[in-house]
C-alpha cells in the first residue's frame, strides 16, 4: 500500500521535470494519489508536455490564480471528475524583476503587489478551490524559502514569502475544525527554472554545501518531494500551521 493509495491531489507549479512540483506529482503517483496539474498562459503547453513523463498522464487544467473565474471553473471540474479533494500542493510564485536583485527601492507597488498576489495571496485562492471539496478533511502543502531572515538578492520575494508563511498560519487556524491542515516545506536551494531568476543563484548554492550539516545538492529534489508527500498524506494528523525545514539543516546553524 502506498502513503496516498485512493487520495485526489491537485498539483500547481509543474513547469519541466526538473520542477520541485513535478517531484511531487511523480512521487504522490507512485504512493497511489490521482492527480490533476494547474498551468498558466503560455506555459500551459509546457506543463501539457511535461505531464506526459508522468504515469498515468494526469489532466492539466488552466488556473490563473489572480483570477477568480478560473477558480471556480477549476472547482467545478474536481467536483465533477472526483467529487471531492484530498490535498493540494502550492507551487506558485512570481515576482516582476525589478522585485529582485541588488535595489531594494526599485520596485514599485505596483510590481510588489504582483509578487504578493501571486506568491502569497495565491495559497488562499487554492483553499477557496479545494476547501469546499475537502469533504473528509485534507491537506494544503506549500512550498517556501525561509523568510524568517532577509537573504540578499531576494528582496521583494522574501517579503512575499513572508506574506505565505503568515498566510499558511491563519489558514491552519481557520481550517483546523474542519480537519483541514495547512503545512509549508521550506526547501533549499534548487536548481529549478525559478532559480534562475534570482541573481547571484550560485552564491546561494555555493554557501549551501558549505555550511548545511547534512549537505547539499541542488539537483537532487528528493527530500523536497518526501516532505510534501508525507504532509499530504495521513502520517501527520496532528500537524498544521509548520514549515518543515528541507535544506540539510542550513537554517539550524550560524556562521
Amino acid at each position: 500500500m502506498g502513503l496516498l493509495d485512493g487520495k485526489k491531489i491537485l498539483v500547481t507549479g509543474v513547469l519541466t521535470d526538473d520542477s520541485l512540483a513535478f517531484g511531487v506529482a511523480q512521487l504522490a503517483q507512485r504512493e497511489g494519489a490521482e492527480v490533476v496539474l494547474t498551468g498558466f498562459g503560455r506555459a500551459l503547453r509546457l506543463t501539457e508536455r511535461t505531464a506526459r513523463k508522468l504515469d498515468p498522464v494526469p489532466e492539466v487544467h488552466e488556473l490563473d490564480v489572480t483570477d477568480p473565474e478560473h477558480g471556480a471553473a477549476l472547482r467545478t471540474v474536481l467536483s465533477e471528475k472526483w467529487g471531492r479533494v484530498d490535498g493540494v500542493l502550492h507551487s506558485v510564485g512570481f515576482a516582476p524583476e525589478a522585485c529582485l536583485g541588488d535595489d531594494f527601492f526599485a520596485p514599485t507597488w505596483d510590481d510588489v503587489s504582483v509578487a504578493v498576489h501571486v506568491s502569497a495571496y495565491s495559497l488562499r485562492s487554492l483553499a477557496d478551490i479545494t476547501v469546499p471539496l475537502m469533504t473528509e478533511g485534507g491537506s494544503i502543502v506549500g512550498l517556501t524559502f525561509d523568510a524568517t531572515v532577509a537573504w540578499p538578492a531576494y528582496n521583494w520575494m522574501g517579503v512575499a514569502k513572508a506574506a505565505l508563511e503568515s498566510l499558511n498560519r491563519y489558514l491552519a487556524r481557520e481550517l483546523g475544525p474542519r480537519q483541514i491542515r495547512s503545512n509549508l516545506v521550506a526547501a533549499g536551494p534548487m536548481k529549478t527554472i525559478a532559480a534562475k531568476s534570482i541573481p547571484g543563484f550560485v552564491a546561494f548554492e555555493t554557501e549551501w554545501v558549505k555550511r548545511a550539516p547534512l549537505g547539499w545538492d541542488a539537483t537532487d529534489s528528493e527530500g523536497v518531494s518526501k516532505a510534501c508527500v508525507a504532509l499530504l498524506s495521513d502520517w501527520f494528523p496532528q500537524t498544521t500551521g509548520s514549515i518543515i525545514h528541507v535544506d540539510g539543516g542550513y537554517h539550524s546553524v550560524g556562521a
